[in-house]
């Protein structure tokens, strides 16, 4: 197991006070916080000159180098059998993994998928960069169709080569910084091992059920099997609004998420006007679910819930 209050020292924003309380950040899913190996890892890019990627020979170039996504992607999705029946009709697959890469060991070979993409920002990297991987066989029938910069081998007036995968489908300038980041949170979580992230997930959410499971008007949706459900744990409190719940948690410095989380139809289908939602990542301990079901507490009589 993962020790998370040793994590937690590289995450200086969790000892941020929020209206003189200490932070409790639970919206992971959303968006996790940024350990200092990564921030500095971008700064030290950016302190010793910037320079473009595969375009010279000089120092400052030749010294810019991407950690392999391959160190992250690991064997857990449900997605195989719906991969094998899409194949089996002749169709192409992606994988949208973007809350999965970042919590779980996801093999991609397993999955037998064409496409796998997931962001960087979900996975304590920058945002504005992401990974998408594609079937090997795919990169080497397909062509781009965005050309230029350093994905072209050789042009001639009537004829283009294009640089060998995955070069080959990454025109203009990148997103440098970014991408070094990337891998900066991919080593890091490398070094914890995926492994390791799910299982504290589980046990977080396990103790999260045991907690709030005794807290008269809790309704929790979702599955109640941890070893089958996601680090998350969304729910209302009688009828008070999320949004309502969403403010009260804020007054007790924790950081939840409130609303329709990109679920709108769902949240129709459960004929409610939306949901709040305590998500949970590497550096979240049973200490701080402890705060919030006693915030949980405070809500009920705060709003007269009996």
């Amino acid at each position: 197991m993962l020790n998370a209050e040793k994590i937690r020292k590289d995450f200086p924003v969790l000892e941020r006070k929020v209206h003189g309380k200490q932070l409790v950040y639970f919206d992971n899913a959303a968006m996790p916080q940024i350990p200092v190996q990564v921030r500095d890892k971008v700064n030290e890019y950016l302190r010793n000159g910037r320079a473009n990627v595969h375009r010279g020979i000089h120092v400052i170039c030749r010294v810019l180098t991407f950690t392999a996504a391959s160190n992250v992607l690991g064997t857990i999705n449900p997605a195989r059998e719906m991969i094998k029946r899409a194949h089996d009709a002749g169709a192409l697959t992606i994988v949208d993994g973007a809350q999965s890469v970042p919590h779980m060991p996801v093999d991609v070979k397993k999955l037998g998928c064409d496409f796998l993409a997931f962001s960087g920002y979900k996975m304590l990297g920058p945002t504005g960069i992401g990974v998408l991987f594609m079937r090997k066989e795919l990169q080497e029938q397909w062509n781009p169709y965005l050309v230029g910069s350093d994905m072209i081998k050789e042009v001639h007036l009537y004829e283009t080569r294009y640089t060998d995968p995955p070069v080959k489908f990454e025109p203009g300038t990148p997103n440098i910084e970014g991408a070094i980041g990337l891998g900066a949170a991919v080593d890091y979580l490398s070094s914890i091992g995926m492994d390791s992230v799910r299982k504290h997930e589980e046990q977080l959410v396990k103790y999260s059920l045991d907690k709030f499971g005794s807290i008269k008007g809790m309704n929790i949706y979702g599955p109640r099997d941890p070893k089958i459900k996601g680090g998350v744990i969304s729910f209302n409190l009688a009828d008070i609004h999320a949004h309502d719940m969403a403010t009260l948690m804020d007054e007790d410095g924790i950081a939840i998420r409130s609303g329709h989380h990109c679920a709108q139809p769902l949240m129709e289908r459960l004929c409610i006007p939306g949901a709040s939602r305590a998500s949970y990542y590497i550096y979240n301990t049973e200490r701080e679910i402890d705060v919030l079901a006693k915030s949980l507490e405070r809500a009920k009589k705060i709003f007269n819930v009996v």
